[in-house]
């Protein structure tokens, strides 16, 4: 749980839902540790309660662990199809997708790391920290590039590079939008404020005529030279995560009303609402076929849609905490995923798909025989 405020001994700190069980509570000792009251079998634990895996349900095929704090962000390399992850502990890192660190962590001097993009030729990275700044590091060496870059005045929270790869957007719980020249560090125009209170998303359009960004009221568009040209407004509470169609007529968009929605661009009219996360989408990403979108969200669960029926795709993918960030591959061959417990999960998305397909198979069968 994250508060302002130091909680007081004997406080419960969870509200309905940040729980996966319903029936347990969280609550702060006399010492100023978490514990976790559970009514089903009428224990008191240190350890959060974790989610009952169905019989059957599926398992990643590989857990990655060295991050000592929670991971904010993950990205796949199209070259090597190696993940990279930035966590709360400082540190950016890489891995095979079997779990095999390349390298050793990147550190810089900002404190944790709230989010991360890659160029798109994969020679570089940006990550934006709790102290506010952005440092860009050479993926190859595994060093920073220069001086870190300062502008905004609270942490950074999303990061997107241009198509053209000539800036960068950087989005702050100050609230405003700054875009940057990646050779020179420097803000290319005066910083956007805008109305969102935290910036939690921005995005460039494919064909980079625009951007658009996210917060607490809702989805912005705006021009290429930054002018606010559209508000989407639908969902019910702040809107946490972002994606494009390829070619740029839709937006996707997660939110902590706990739904993913799409949206066309031109109108800003909502077209699809999809439902079944039972706490708030933290993040989301296309498949590079767009007939699948997979969301990550705080119910501990990472989730496949099919954008063909618009349902979910088979049971959830579960972690074991809160799931903050999740990444396809270039290829479509696996889904990364990370979050509260530390841990990266990589799970075969080929195999994901076509266990739901005989499983929709069987139940045909099932259907005309009966």
């Amino acid at each position: 749980m994250v508060s302002s405020n130091r909680p007081l001994p004997g406080v419960r700190l969870d509200d309905p839902g940040d729980l996966v069980d319903p029936r347990c509570e969280w609550h702060i000792s006399p010492l100023g540790r978490s514990y976790f009251v559970n009514h089903n079998n009428r224990t008191t634990s240190w350890k959060k309660p974790k989610p009952e895996r169905p019989a059957g349900s599926l398992t990643p095929e590989c857990i990655i662990e060295g991050h000592s704090e929670f991971i904010w962000s993950l990205a796949c390399l199209k070259a090597s199809c190696n993940v990279m992850s930035a966590s709360e502990d400082g540190s950016i890192r890489q891995w095979k997708r079997d779990g095999e660190p390349v390298g050793k962590p990147w550190y810089g001097d900002g404190g944790g790391i709230g989010t991360m993009a890659v160029s798109l030729d994969e020679t570089m990275v940006v990550c934006g920290n709790v102290d506010g700044r952005l440092r860009l590091w050479n993926i190859k060496e595994g060093s920073m590039i220069g001086e870190a870059w300062e502008g905004h005045d609270a942490a950074v929270r999303c990061l997107d590079w241009s198509p053209n790869a000539q800036e960068i957007a950087s989005g702050s719980e100050d609230g405003t939008i700054r875009r940057w020249n990646p050779d020179t560090g420097r803000q290319i125009t005066p910083p956007i404020e805008t109305s969102h209170g935290w910036v939690y998303a921005v995005k460039y359009s494919p064909q980079g005529d625009k951007f658009i960004s996210s917060g607490s009221d809702g989805i912005c568009v705006w021009s290429r030279d930054g002018k606010l040209l559209k508000e989407i407004k639908g969902h019910n509470t702040r809107v946490t995560s972002l994606c494009w169609s390829k070619d740029g007529v839709y937006i996707f968009s997660g939110s902590a009303d706990d739904t993913i929605r799409k949206w066309r661009v031109i109108d800003g009219k909502e077209l699809v609402v999809l439902r079944g996360h039972t706490n708030d989408v933290r993040s989301l990403c296309l498949a590079p076929n767009e007939r699948y979108i997979v969301s990550a969200s705080e119910d501990y669960s990472v989730r496949i849609w099919d954008l063909k029926t618009n349902q979910a795709v088979g049971d959830p993918l579960l972690h074991d905490d809160e799931v903050l960030t999740v990444a396809v591959s270039p290829d479509g061959t696996f889904i990364a995923s990370a979050g509260l417990d530390t841990k990266i999960y990589v799970w075969n998305l080929e195999a994901t798909l076509k266990r739901h397909q005989v499983g929709v198979l069987v139940l045909w069968c099932f259907h005309i025989l009966f």
